[in-house]
C-alpha cells in the first residue's frame, strides 16, 4: 500500500508547488522508489479543457484523453511517469460526481452535505490505483486559507487520520519574502501559513521555504521551534537558474531525507542522480546557441506554451545546444512583412490555438519558411496553417482555409481544406461529433497511432513507421486534397490507421519542414527528448552554421 505525501501551499500562490513535487518523485525514483503524482485543483471548472490559456496555462493532455493541469506536465517530465485520467481532479468534478449519484438515489434520500459525502469522494479517489505504487504525491492546488480549497485540505486531514500512523505526511510549501531595507528575511508569514493549516487540523511534517536569499541558520530554529516542526526538516528552496536543477537543489538541502525520516524509513537507500547529474551537465557545457522563433497567439503568457518551451529546450540538450526561443505575436504579421522579424531566425515553430485571431500572421510565417528554407515545425494548427499555405500557394487556391473560421451564419469565404471533424475511431468504436456539442471534453484526445510512410523524413526522425501521440483538437485536414497538394511537394508522410485522418505534412525539398496534427511536446523529457525536438534543433543548428 503506498504511502502519501500531501504538498500544500501558503502566503501566496505560484510559488512551486508543481515543481516540487516532481523534484521530490524524481528524488524518490533515485533512491529506488516507485511513485505517481496528482494534482487536486479547488476550482469549479470540471477541467481546465475550457479555459483561456491566459486564465490557466497550457492545457496538458494524458493519454487516455484527459485535460489536465500543466503541473502535470512537470511531473511526467521530471518521473517520466505517464499521467492518467486519474491524476487530476477538480472541484467541479468531485461536485459533478456527487450531484449524479444523487440523482441516481445512490445516498438512498440522505440529505448531501461536503460533510461527509463531498470529503468522502476525494477520499475515494486518493485510494486509486494506491497499491501499484511505493509513493502517492498528492499536490493540493492553491493556498491554505481559500474558502474553495477547504473541502480538499479536510478530505486529506481525514484520510490521514484513518490511515495507520506513518503511512501519510504533509509538505507546506510557503514564502520567507526579504525585506531589503532592513535586510530580514521575515518569518512572520510562514508562521501565520502553518498557524492557519494547523487551525483545520493538519501539521507539516516538512517545510520547504522559497526565498531570493540564503536561509540563516538562526531562521531555521525559529521557524523549527514556531512552527513545532525538526530543524532538519525544514528545507530551503532556493530561486534556481533552470527548474531541471530542482531535483539535485533539494537534495543538497536535503528534501529527499526528511520525507524518509517522516516515514520512518531507516536506512534510506542512497540515491543514483546520474541521470539530473547528466541533465545538468548538457545544459550548462552547451557548445552553442540557435534561436528559434514561436509565432503564436498566446505570447503575453509563456505558461500557455509551457510544454513546448521545455521540449525545445530538451531537443537542445540531445544537441549540447542552447535554444534561445524568442516568442513573436502572430497578427504582428497581419499587418507587417515577416522577413524583417524573422530573417535571423535559425527555426520558426507554429504552435497550437483556437480560433481565427492571428492564423493569417501564422500563415504568413509557414510561408516564410517553406519559401526561405528555414526549419519549419507546424503543431497542431500550426500544421493546418502550413497544409493552407501550401494550397493557395502551391495548388493554386487562393481562398483555401478553415471551416473553424467560417461564420456559418454568413457566407462562406473560404475553401475549407481544413474542416469539423465529425467522426474517428477511437480503439474499436466510432466517436461522432457535431459543432453543437458541448466544448468541453469533445476534441480528439489523447493518445491516437499513426502510420509514417517508409523513407520520410518522419519515419527517418523516430526510426519506426508506427507511432502513438497526444491530440487535442476538433478540425483536421481534409484528406481529399492530398493528391493536389502532394503533386506540388507537400508530402502526406503520417497518416491514421484507416487511412482517413492525415497527422503529418512534410515538404521533401526542404531542409527540414514538418506539420503534425498532434502534441510531440507533451512526451518529451529532459532525459528522453522528443525525437521531432531533436531532430529540428539539429536542423536549427546546420542552418546557423550556414549563416
Amino acid at each position: 500500500m503506498a504511502r502519501y505525501v500531501f504538498i500544500t501551499g501558503g502566503v501566496v500562490s505560484s510559488l512551486g508547488k508543481g515543481l516540487a513535487s516532481a523534484a521530490l518523485g524524481a528524488l524518490l525514483q533515485a533512491r529506488g522508489f516507485s511513485v505517481r503524482l496528482r494534482k487536486l485543483d479547488p476550482y469549479l471548472n470540471v477541467d481546465p479543457g475550457t479555459m483561456s490559456p491566459f486564465e490557466h496555462g497550457e492545457v496538458f493532455v494524458t493519454d487516455d484523453g484527459a485535460e489536465t493541469d500543466l503541473d502535470l506536465g512537470h511531473y511526467e517530465r521530471f518521473t517520466g511517469v505517464a499521467a492518467r485520467r486519474t491524476d487530476s481532479v477538480s472541484s467541479g468534478r468531485i461536485y459533478s460526481n456527487v450531484l449524479e449519484k444523487e440523482r441516481r438515489g445512490d445516498y438512498l434520500g440522505k440529505t448531501i452535505q461536503v460533510i461527509p459525502h463531498v470529503t468522502n469522494e476525494i477520499k475515494d479517489f486518493l485510494r486509486i490505483g494506491e497499491a501499484e505504487v511505493d509513493f502517492m504525491l498528492c499536490e493540493i492546488g492553491g493556498t491554505v486559507g481559500d474558502i474553495e480549497g477547504l473541502p480538499f485540505f479536510e478530505a486529506i486531514r481525514q484520510f490521514a487520520q484513518e490511515r495507520p500512523r506513518g503511512q501519510c505526511i504533509f509538505m507546506h510549501l510557503t514564502l520567507l519574502p526579504y525585506i531589503a531595507a532592513s535586510g530580514e528575511l521575515k518569518t512572520k508569514p510562514t508562521q501565520h501559513s502553518v498557524k492557519e493549516l494547523r487551525a483545520i487540523g493538519i501539521a507539516p511534517d516538512v517545510l520547504l521555504l522559497r526565498s531570493e536569499h540564503p536561509i540563516p541558520d538562526k531562521e531555521r530554529e525559529k521557524i523549527a521551534l514556531f512552527c513545532n516542526v525538526r530543524k532538519d526538516a525544514v528545507i530551503a528552496a532556493p530561486d534556481l537558474g533552470t527548474i531541471y536543477e530542482a531535483p539535485l537543489a533539494y537534495h543538497r538541502e536535503g528534501l529527499d531525507q526528511a520525507v524518509l525520516d517522516a516515514f520512518g524509513i531507516s536506512p534510506a537507500p542512497r540515491p543514483n542522480l546520474a541521470r539530473w547529474e547528466d541533465v545538468m551537465d548538457r545544459l550548462t557545457h552547451a557548445e552553442g546557441e540557435v534561436r528559434v522563433a514561436i509565432v503564436g497567439k498566446y505570447t503575453q503568457l509563456e505558461d500557455a506554451y509551457k510544454s513546448i518551451a521545455e521540449a525545445l529546450t530538451h531537443g537542445g540538450m540531445a544537441n549540447r545546444t542552447r535554444v534561445r526561443a524568442e516568442w513573436i505575436d502572430a497578427e504582428i504579421f497581419e499587418r507587417e512583412d515577416p522577413a524583417p522579424w524573422l530573417e535571423s531566425f535559425h527555426a520558426i515553430l507554429v504552435p497550437g490555438g483556437f480560433g481565427e485571431r492571428g492564423t493569417e500572421g501564422k500563415i504568413a510565417a509557414a510561408r516564410f519558411a517553406r519559401e526561405k528554407k528555414i526549419p519549419y515545425l507546424g503543431i497542431c494548427l500550426g500544421m493546418q496553417m502550413a497544409v493552407i499555405e501550401a494550397a493557395r500557394n502551391l495548388v493554386g487556391l487562393a481562398n483555401a482555409g478553415s471551416e473553424e473560421f467560417d461564420d456559418e451564419a454568413g457566407p462562406r469565404r473560404f475553401t475549407p481544406v481544413v474542416y469539423h471533424l465529425k467522426e474517428w475511431v477511437q480503439g474499436n468504436h466510432k466517436v461522432e461529433r457535431r459543432k453543437d456539442d458541448a466544448k468541453g471534453g469533445t476534441m480528439r484526445l489523447g493518445a491516437y497511432t499513426a502510420y509514417l510512410a517508409p523513407g520520410s523524413r518522419v519515419a527517418q526522425v523516430y526510426g519506426d513507421t508506427v507511432i502513438e501521440e497526444r491530440h487535442r483538437h476538433r478540425y483536421e485536414v481534409d484528406i481529399r486534397y492530398r493528391e493536389g497538394l502532394e503533386s506540388c511537394g507537400l508530402m502526406f508522410s503520417g497518416l491514421s490507421p484507416d487511412g482517413r485522418l492525415p497527422e503529418i505534412v512534410e515538404v521533401a525539398d526542404h531542409p527540414w519542414f514538418i506539420g503534425v496534427q498532434f502534441h510531440p511536446e507533451l512526451k518529451s523529457k529532459p532525459f528522453a527528448p522528443h525525437p521531432l525536438f531533436a531532430d529540428f534543433i539539429r536542423a536549427a543548428v546546420e542552418t546557423s552554421r550556414l549563416v
